[in-house]
This record gives structure tokens, sequence and C-alpha cells, in this order.
């Protein structure tokens, strides 16, 4: 099976092109999350892809750091921000696990269709926490493919093996919410987002 970071870089074209599958949860999401920003606030995104929603985001806080483990995708991203002109985001190819991202560094953490895509979320999570500052928020949506039956999980096992898939850890609601909580944030809110796949979003605080 390719490593993440090759699927995401032959993905990132095609990614790029497609529309969004449904615009009225993505509002509500961008919505939901802006109620949780401030204009002074230092954000990081996790998992950023090609930069969509960093961009629409990046009006209402000081600024974005948005990393990705796909260097295509990035350059995608980083060509969309030249275009807008948008000076108050920055695309970096990278992982939680940067060096670079300095302890207690932001007010808030976006992780959206992210975190399902790890090999061990709760140790992103948990990174997540160290990366905030008190007080600060963590806000995601993940796809939840916990419980699914029938064909699901041997579709895409099957495209696994073909490349044709990245890696998935099955989730549902209750474990995000509980790797959440044990990583030592409060929860404020969440939500089901439906589709042909529903998520969850959760926004959770740093005590």
């Amino acid at each position: 099976m390719p490593t993440q970071e090759s699927f995401w870089d032959r993905q990132a074209d095609s990614y790029a092109k497609k529309p969004i599958k449904d615009m009225p949860a993505y509002e509500r999401t961008l919505e939901r999350t802006r109620a949780y920003l401030s204009p002074a606030d230092h954000v990081l995104e996790a998992g950023c892809g090609t930069g969509s929603t960093a961009l629409l985001l990046a009006t209402d806080v000081a600024h974005i750091t948005a990393i990705d483990v796909s260097s295509r995708m990035i350059e995608i991203a980083s060509d969309k921000r030249e275009k807008a002109g948008v000076g108050s985001v920055a695309f970096r190819k990278a992982t939680l696990d940067d060096a670079s991202l300095e302890t207690a560094s932001f007010e808030a953490v976006l992780a959206f269709s992210f975190l399902h895509l790890l090999d061990d979320p709760g140790a992103a999570i948990r990174r997540i926490h160290d990366l905030l500052k008190p007080g600060g928020v963590f806000i995601s949506k993940t796809v939840c493919l916990g419980g699914k039956v029938g064909l699901w999980p041997l579709l895409i096992k099957g495209m696994q093996i073909v490349g044709y898939a990245p890696h998935v850890t099955y989730l549902d609601a209750e474990r995000i919410e509980t790797l959440v909580a044990e990583a030592g944030f409060d929860i404020l809110e969440t939500a089901d987002y439906p589709g042909s796949l529903t998520s969850r979003f959760v926004v959770a605080r740093k005590p």
C-alpha cells in the first residue's frame, strides 16, 4: 500500500478539481467554526489539503499555519493563495510532529476530514492539546466509518490493496469524543453532518 504522502500526491490534482459534495454541511461547518475564532487568533489547520478552508477563514483570524503531508497539495494551496492575494496563510508540508510547531502556540487547531486518516488519532489529539494555548479550541469534523457493515469494509480494503484508497481508522462519534476527552479537553459542542458518510463535528477547549 502506498504511503500517505505518495497517495495524496497522486490524488492532489483531481482532488482540487472536485466540487464540495455537500455544500450546506460545509457552510454550516464554517459557520460554527467562525463562532469560536477571533481576529487576533493564530490558527493551525492540520491536513489542509489544497487550502480552500484555510483561505476562506483567513479574514476571520490573524494568521493560519496550514499543513499537509502531501507536497503536491501544498503546491496547489500555495498557488491558490498567491492568486487570491491572501497574505495571512502559510502553507507548509509538515505533520503534527514537526519540531517547528511550538507547544502552546495556537489559539485554535482545526482538523477537518483528517483524524480518520491517521494510524493513531489519539496521539494526534494529544499533540494538538500540547500545541494549543490554555483556553484554546480544537475544532474537528471526522468521517465516521466505525460500525459500518455490509460492503464498506471490503470495498475500502480492496481499494487500498490496489492503491486507490488511503489508510482508514474506523471511528464512530463515541470513540472520537472519548479520545478528545482523554486528551484533556472539555467538549463544548458536537453535531452530526449527514451525507454519503456521516461526519462528527466536535469543538473542545483546552482548560
